[in-house]
């Protein structure tokens, strides 16, 4: 093997010479030959790519060409003559881009995989500081050569560093590294001694067209297809890509979706970012970035509701950060309406993913570009038939109106998890304006996010106007030519609300029937699957238990087809729940273990609701030191405890495990803010048949509390529990246990006749006065 380092040679025409004297070959002198044949030898002798042939033609041997990118033109000829004439001869040619000879066999050279970036950097960095271990700060090491995109010179980098800084340090400065690597080897050529030489050498290959595209190709965020790239890059992006790529400053990779997906290594990325900066074109590449991934989610919105629904979430899902990029381009500059577009445009993607956090967080952020339209003196709105994402901005008029009091909306149905919020004055007077705004029926709240309204109405009023208004925007749908879809949303919110209460359960089961027609005939899964629980919940409340399984189950099919990951757990956990009521309970214990398992760590709603539902099962089995560290782990490690409806709920779990347990006096504590945190509106609205079971709890709690002192009061309370259930309630397994242990702790004290009289007088008090003896 022969290697030819070509790097120092700085003239093309110099490429032969170098290789044929790092090969070592000799002139040959041919005796006895006349005048003019000596002179052609000479001739030839005197041409360095002749006398390469000659050497090599006749030998079997491998030449190694280091390094060819600057002179790529000049390698590729002397290898195509090479190969033409040497039979025996194999060529290894390294460069930032092929050489593009007939018969090249191109091998890109990946980053180092993280295993042997993280030996590398053991490797060197021990030779930089003696003693120096990765297992020490795993995570700060895995982090330095992740964002160095496994280069080997930029970890060797980042290792001589570690002589005066920790990994941590290393990887906290990665953001300014051109500035933090610059300490390479002073025997290495210059351009391989800091990591700015490395991509300087590169940049300075490039031409107008290939530096103008790459400088651009910054501004998005995990990448780009070739249309985004033409969009945001300009006419030349197509021809200037292949030779980015060519040149290994882009990675280009097919997506899911079939089409090819070019994307910056981070290094290189700020780099070009820097770059683009100093041509003065930021702004332009920015809003030209933001157009494209605002009309992208735009469009890309209603195929959220139909056959093309998984390809439409996909699609969202692929670009979501170039699409979130997008809109914080907008909201950096004060662009209202671009900002109200690209909110708009998700926030169905993110209802469907569960996205909550993200969406308040955004919302909020822009909800400050703008007037807030719920400010007293409010205007009450107009009939609103068109979506502000069916145009592009700018939008005037009433239109925009709406989609400023839909991003107000959207921002509300994301604060379920810190409704405390909502119980300041001013938040109230809010939720109140919000009140007044709409008239029930009207077309924008038929579908979200105007649909949203009726959380302040549950806040407020809690369920009184609800069934008026759900029944008007049902009546609207269906006299509005085109509403099918927003008809079958109607029902399943209607029958949502409806199976909390049992006297309405039979009204839900029949809306979830016509919502989940619908949606199957619309080819819409996620609706289909929602109806489907909401058919599951109605059922499940009339004590169905294995009807209301076979319609989880469905719902969890439908779910998972469409790669909904968090719907799907929300449902298996409700599938868990039932499955405990129907002589499954192993089965439905599994479940929830495996959603815990699944989710835990996450951020998500069906968490904090397996542990609860697990939490029972083992507190009615007798685990009760399990079901005591599973509320322990759901208080530690998920804010959604704040939520007033969950926090009674967890108080009232907590109780219960206490008087299982023999802890009584902390029951009594406990289930006394259950009730008071379970009496706002929208707990009567949501949860109706809670109270009754708190009252219960309370009462095995009092009977066993101060020796018995207040069983009456305990006697009176499951009184007052049996008279404020709702007609036709069916009672649960954990409802049925609470009940027999509570009758059976007063009775311990009070003979059938004191303990009827009691019960009686319960039977009379409202859930205030009976709330009151606890």
């Amino acid at each position: 093997m022969w290697l030819a380092e070509l790097a120092p040679v700085d003239d093309p025409d110099a490429v032969p010479q170098a290789v044929l004297t790092a090969i070592g070959a000799r002139e040959t002198v041919l005796h006895g030959a006349g005048a003019e044949s000596m002179r052609a030898v000479a001739d030839r002798h005197d041409d360095p790519v002749e006398r390469l042939v000659e050497h090599c033609a006749r030998r079997r041997m491998l030449l190694v060409l280091d390094n060819c990118e600057h002179v790529v033109e000049a390698a590729a000829q002397l290898a195509e003559r090479l190969l033409a004439h040497c039979p025996e001869l194999t060529l290894l040619a390294t460069s930032r881009e092929p050489l593009g000879v007939p018969g090249e066999v191109v091998r890109p050279v990946e980053p180092l995989p993280e295993p042997v970036a993280l030996r590398l950097l053991a490797d060197r960095g021990a030779a930089a500081r003696p003693g120096f271990r990765v297992e020490d700060d795993p995570e700060a090491c895995a982090e330095i050569c992740r964002r160095l995109d496994g280069l080997p010179l930029a970890i060797e980098l980042a290792a001589a560093r570690l002589r005066m800084l920790t990994p941590r340090q290393i990887a906290d400065r990665l953001d300014d590294r051109f500035r933090l690597l610059t300490s390479g080897s002073r025997t290495v050529l210059p351009r391989q001694q800091t990591l700015r030489a490395v991509v300087d050498w590169s940049w300075d290959l490039l031409d107008t067209d290939e530096r103008d595209v790459l400088s651009r190709l910054s501004v998005f965020a995990g990448g780009c297809d070739l249309a985004a790239a033409e969009a945001v890059c300009g006419p030349f992006a197509l021809d200037a890509l292949g030779s980015l790529v060519d040149k290994s400053l882009v990675v280009a990779a097919p997506s899911a979706d079939g089409q090819m997906r070019y994307r910056l290594l981070e290094t290189v990325a700020e780099y070009a970012t820097e770059r683009l900066d100093e041509t003065g074109r930021r702004t332009e590449a920015e809003r030209a970035h933001l157009t494209y991934y605002r009309e992208l989610a735009r469009t890309t919105d209603p195929l959220l509701r139909g056959t093309g629904q998984r390809a439409a979430v996909d699609r969202l899902q692929l670009e979501y950060e170039n699409v979130r990029t997008a809109l914080r381009h907008a909201i950096a500059g004060r662009d209202e309406q671009e900002a109200l577009c690209i909110i708009h445009a998700l926030v169905w993607y993110w209802q469907m993913r569960d996205l909550r956090v993200e969406a308040r967080n955004l919302c909020r952020e822009v909800m400050v570009l703008g007037p807030d339209p719920f400010e007293e003196p409010v205007r009450r709105a107009a009939p609103v038939w068109q979506r502000c994402t069916d145009i592009p901005p700018p939008y005037t008029g009433e239109l925009l109106d709406e989609a400023r009091r839909g991003l107000h909306l959207a921002h509300l149905a994301c604060m379920d998890t810190e409704l405390d919020t909502w119980q300041t004055p001013a938040a109230q007077a809010k939720l109140r304006a919000i009140t007044r705004v709409y008239e029930p029926g009207m077309p924008q709240t038929c579908r979200a996010p105007g649909m949203l309204w009726f959380f302040a109405e549950l806040l407020t009023s809690g369920v009184d106007r609800l069934r008026t208004i759900l029944d008007s925007c049902v009546r609207t749908c269906r006299e509005t030519p085109g509403f099918e879809w927003e008809l079958a949303g109607t029902l399943q919110m209607r029958a949502n609300i409806l199976a909390n209460r049992t006297e309405w359960a039979g009204d839900a089961t029949r809306d979830a029937d016509e919502a989940l027609e619908i949606f199957e005939r619309l080819g819409d899964s996620w609706g289909a699957a929602e109806a489907l629980s909401a058919r599951g919940e109605s059922r499940e409340r009339k004590g169905e238990y294995a009807a209301a399984a076979a319609d989880f189950r469905a719902a969890v099919a439908h779910a998972e087809r469409l790669g909904a990951r968090a719907q799907t757990s929300v449902l298996a956990i409700r599938l868990g729940a039932v499955l405990l009521e129907t002589g499954e309970p192993e089965q439905g214990e599994r479940l929830l273990r495996e959603v815990i398992e699944r989710t835990d760590g996450s951020n998500s709603e069906a968490l904090p609701m397996a542990r609860l539902f697990l939490s029972s099962r083992l507190c009615l089995t007798g685990r009760v030191a399990e079901a005591r560290e599973q509320l322990r782990l759901l208080r530690e490690g998920f804010g959604i405890a704040h939520f007033v409806v969950f926090d009674a709920l967890i108080l009232g779990q907590e109780a219960w495990v206490d008087i299982v347990d023999g802890r009584v006096e902390e029951a009594v504590h406990k289930i006394r803010r259950a009730l008071e945190r379970s009496s706002d509106p929208l707990s009567l609205a949501i949860a109706p048949h809670l109270q009754p079971l708190y009252l219960t709890i309370a009462a095995a709690a009092l009977a066993e509390v101060d020796g018995g002192s207040h069983a009456a009061d305990a006697a009176r309370c499951l009184g007052a529990a049996r008279a404020l259930l709702p007609p036709g309630h069916v009672a649960a397994t954990v409802e049925r246990a609470t009940l027999e242990h509570a009758e059976g702790a007063v009775l311990a004290v009070l003979d059938r006749a004191a303990f009827d009289a009691a019960y009686a007088e319960g039977g009379g008090l409202s859930l205030a006065e009976a709330t009151a003896l606890v």
